[in-house]
């Protein structure tokens, strides 16, 4: 039988988790004024909005800046693939397989070359790079501890989380992000843990950060007829991610090797950023389009158009090798897929605003993709601030979404890629009852 904890062991448990939010606190602040800095130097005047500042700018810069963006990729993972290796540096590999041992160097050097590259218009999310440095600084505190596996994996899953929280002002969405999507555990002696390093990344953040909701929506209300649009919309919607799920996986085994590594992000980027010429909503990890679809600003065949276009363009640039997040990507494609379903819904049934209808379609894709009901529920609430007005119909389209997605596809766009036997692996371990601590 395991012993029970000792006061110094405790002790050392709870510097971990001190050092872990405070630190990835910092270091996500500091990834994300390096991501507004590439930003505000290749597209200028473009703050925190790139598609204004895209839309602006002449076709040149388009191609020139993605060209570098392909060839600045290439050269990184060149250069990342002669540093020890060890382990994968994908945070989800390395909690269900290595209990949460990452390379260091190279987990870093790929958190900054996602950031440079995402600002410089690479359709994948910004938040995978303070994800990475979480986790490296939680394993990092767990070696200086010598932290048992089991609170390893929970500690990385910890710092994990808190970069996301930290990354867009979501304490309380990134802790729930550890626990249902990077640990697989909502045991309520994970809970405080994961409390404490979101919050604490999060106040450490907002010294630096600017501390508002990521997307400023009108004060939406439920309806019936919202509610009603919700059973209907979340079957769809978890239908079509579990498609993007399957498609994840595709792009992600069929990445390219050796010289090809080279080639295929200039060629991706390349034809992305010729692409960005008609359609400058394509560049960037989504967040611009997904908040003028919050707010009911883009016109139905646009909406139509950028549903096709914009997931394609974050499955070219993740199979072409570029580094980043799925996190803001999904959300987008869940706004585009509210917004189009909700067309025909109003000219049915008047009386929603097209805006609702895109953030419910977010939060139904975010959690059918994530396999994060809970989490993804309360993200949403935190990154649009709005609390109990929709709450109704939020809850219906979260829970068909997420079900029809889970009779389709249980994999989540980050167990996609794994391989099989590791995402059986991860299954498994996810199934079995929770060990009590050390």
């Amino acid at each position: 039988m395991e012993t029970k904890p000792t006061g110094a062991r405790r002790s050392a448990f709870w510097l971990a988790v001190m050092v872990t939010g405070l630190g990835t606190g910092l270091a996500t602040a500091a990834l994300m004024d390096l991501l507004y800095l590439v930003q505000h130097t290749l597209w200028p005047g473009a703050g925190l909005d790139l598609l204004d500042a895209a839309a602006r700018t002449d076709w040149h810069r388009h191609v020139v800046v993605l060209l570098g963006a392909g060839l600045l990729t290439g050269a990184g993972q060149l250069l990342l693939g002669r540093l020890p290796s060890g382990n994968s540096t994908d945070v989800v590999t390395a909690i269900s397989l290595h209990a949460g041992r990452l390379p260091a160097l190279r987990t870093l050097g790929s958190a900054v070359l996602s950031v440079v590259v995402v600002g410089m218009g690479a359709s994948l999310g910004r938040e995978g790079a303070p994800k990475q440095a979480g986790a490296v600084i939680a394993n990092t505190a767990s070696d200086s501890v010598r932290l048992s596996d089991d609170k390893r994996r929970l500690l990385v899953a910890c710092g994990a989380g808190a970069g996301l929280a930290a990354a867009y002002g979501v304490p309380l969405g990134g802790a729930l992000f550890a626990l249902e999507v990077l640990r697989g555990h909502l045991a309520l002696r994970f809970v405080l843990p994961t409390l404490v390093t979101s919050l604490s990344a999060t106040a450490v953040a907002w010294a630096f950060l600017p501390d508002a909701p990521t997307y400023a929506i009108p004060a939406y209300a439920g309806s019936l007829s919202a509610s009603t649009w919700a059973l209907v919309a979340g079957s769809i919607a978890g239908l079509v991610s579990a498609l993007f799920v399957r498609a994840v996986a595709w792009a992600d085994r069929h990445r390219p090797q050796g010289w090809w590594r080279i080639v295929a992000p200039v060629l991706a980027l390349g034809l992305l950023g010729t692409a960005s010429i008609i359609f400058p909503q394509l560049l960037g990890n989504g967040r611009d389009i997904a908040a003028l679809a919050f707010a009911g600003q883009v016109t139905p065949l646009l909406l139509f158009v950028l549903l096709l276009l914009k997931p394609a363009a974050s499955l070219l640039c993740l199979g072409s090798g570029v580094p980043g997040g799925l996190f803001t990507p999904s959300l987008a494609l869940g706004a585009l897929l509210g917004g189009v379903l909700g067309y025909p819904w109003s000219l049915l049934w008047p009386g929603v605003p097209p805006g609702l209808f895109a953030v419910l379609g977010a939060a139904a894709v975010l959690a059918a993709t994530t396999q994060g009901p809970l989490s993804s529920v309360v993200l949403i609430i935190e990154l649009t601030g709005q609390a109990r007005s929709f709450i109704l119909p939020l809850l219906i389209v979260v829970a068909v979404a997420t079900l029809v997605a889970r009779r389709l596809e249980m994999r989540s766009i980050y167990d996609a890629r794994l391989s099989d036997s590791e995402a059986e692996e991860r299954r498994r371990q996810r199934d079995l009852p929770p060990r009590r601590q050390e």
